[in-house]
């Protein structure tokens, strides 16, 4: 298939299923689980505040999605329009840089494949178009790969600060990803003798991108952080946090004592109800939320261990976690997650699975190291269906590999056979 060809199919079977999806959630598109980003970058346009409340700059939040969000409502005001053909066309970036990484690495048959597997993933076709701040998180994850592979075929220092600057933007749209450079790294070394230059170089390219915001951070708001947002960790790490995910709740459910501090989330909730702003101190509350995880790890190991392979389950499950207060509950949607959803995991995990002794040895060892990676961080933090997505292209192109691997005709069907049978002698 040529090169125009490709892009056309590909673009063509990613944008017309999200923009199907996209007129039919129209009305919920800026009202239902609205992220935080939107809120600050709507603060910003209106009052020069980064933050949930004029004055009162905060990084409650990873920035890369407000700062997505806020040039749009600038040049185009905040309409669901804006928000889901700009994301329509993320998806669409996605997919041709998951096409490119299988036909340059792969084959070409196999990029195209992949992209197909990335542009009809069903639980995409919907998440796509709704404020989230994972379609970036996809985006920069199908970037990273490529870069990575580049740099270990050919490392230049501007290939290698492209890397680093690449990861840069990944750490500040999901902090997640802070220990990823350096997994990174270990990988170009295994590849390739880096020197230390080329080290010096993925790192200074990340830093450029983060070291602003965390410097503003401290002169604006008090802390040297990338987000302030520790509440989130304290909420996948507590004694409480167990039964609340067996109960078919997200963590968002687990109970809070009233005497920890408020965070600049319940803040906002009261000043949006009373027009009155609470003292509070958005580091300090970090620092007491961070504590208080570090002692649950240290002082219930237990409690910890029965978590984690909960964590796993939820993160690979083929079927969509399925908490009790999800959108759309009792809806198409949930046909969707618990059968259209698992459906297309299983055939693509089979298919993964028999990818991985196909791909190239390189392929397959970042592959499995960049999965790994995603495992510990949700044993870590807490598993679930949105934070596996954005890394689902690997699973893609491994099973592309397979797919081009299955005999078409009885005759090919029987040579692969004897290939794998020794004949009797």
């Amino acid at each position: 298939m040529r090169r125009r060809s490709a892009v056309l199919l590909l673009v063509l079977a990613t944008a017309l299923p999200r923009l199907a999806a996209l007129l039919h959630e129209r009305g919920v598109i800026l009202v239902a689980n609205v992220e935080k980003g939107d809120v600050f970058a709507r603060t910003y346009l209106a009052q020069g505040t980064y933050g949930f409340i004029p004055g009162h700059p905060s990084a409650y939040t990873q920035p890369l999605y407000g700062w997505f969000l806020l040039p749009l409502y600038w040049l185009f005001g905040r309409h669901w329009e804006v928000v889901g053909v700009a994301q329509i066309a993320v998806a669409c970036c996605t997919t041709l840089v998951v096409w490119r990484i299988g036909r340059r690495w792969l084959s070409p048959a196999a990029g195209v494949v992949a992209g197909l597997l990335v542009a009809v993933h069903p639980y995409l076709v919907w998440h796509d178009v709704h404020m989230n701040r994972e379609i970036l998180d996809h985006l920069l994850a199908a970037c990273i790969v490529y870069l990575t592979l580049h740099c270990a075929e050919r490392f230049t220092p501007a290939a290698g600060l492209a890397l680093g600057a690449v990861l840069g933007l990944g750490i500040l749209g999901n902090v997640r990803l802070e220990a990823l450079p350096f997994l990174v790294l270990a990988y170009l070394a295994w590849r390739r003798s880096v020197p230390l230059a080329g080290v010096l170089a993925v790192l200074a390219g990340a830093a450029v991108l983060v070291m602003p915001w965390v410097i503003r951070n401290r002169a604006d708001v008090g802390c040297w952080a990338v987000t302030t947002d520790a509440r989130a960790l304290w909420k996948a790490n507590n004694l409480n946090t167990y039964a609340t995910l067996q109960s078919g709740q997200w963590i968002d459910h687990v109970p809070q004592p009233k005497s920890f501090p408020p965070t600049p989330q319940d803040v906002y909730d009261r000043w949006v109800k009373t027009g009155v702003v609470a003292p509070y101190d958005e580091c300090a509350q970090m620092d007491e939320f961070q504590s208080k995880v570090i002692s649950f790890w240290i002082h219930h190991p237990g409690a910890k261990a029965k978590l984690v392979p909960l964590d796993m389950q939820w993160l690979w499950q083929p079927q969509v976690v399925g908490v009790t207060d999800r959108p759309g509950q009792g809806t198409w949607l949930d046909t969707m997650r618990f059968y259209a959803e698992p459906a297309y995991m299983i055939v693509l995990y089979v298919l993964a699975a028999i990818g991985l002794f196909i791909v190239p040895r390189f392929f397959a060892v970042l592959t499995v190291v960049l999965l790994a990676y995603q495992t510990v961080v949700a044993a870590l933090f807490v598993g679930e269906t949105r934070y596996r997505v954005p890394w689902d292209f690997l699973v893609a192109l491994l099973a592309s590999s397979a797919v081009l691997r299955i005999p078409r005709t009885r005759s090919e069907a029987t040579s692969a056979i004897r290939r794998l049978v020794p004949s009797r002698s």
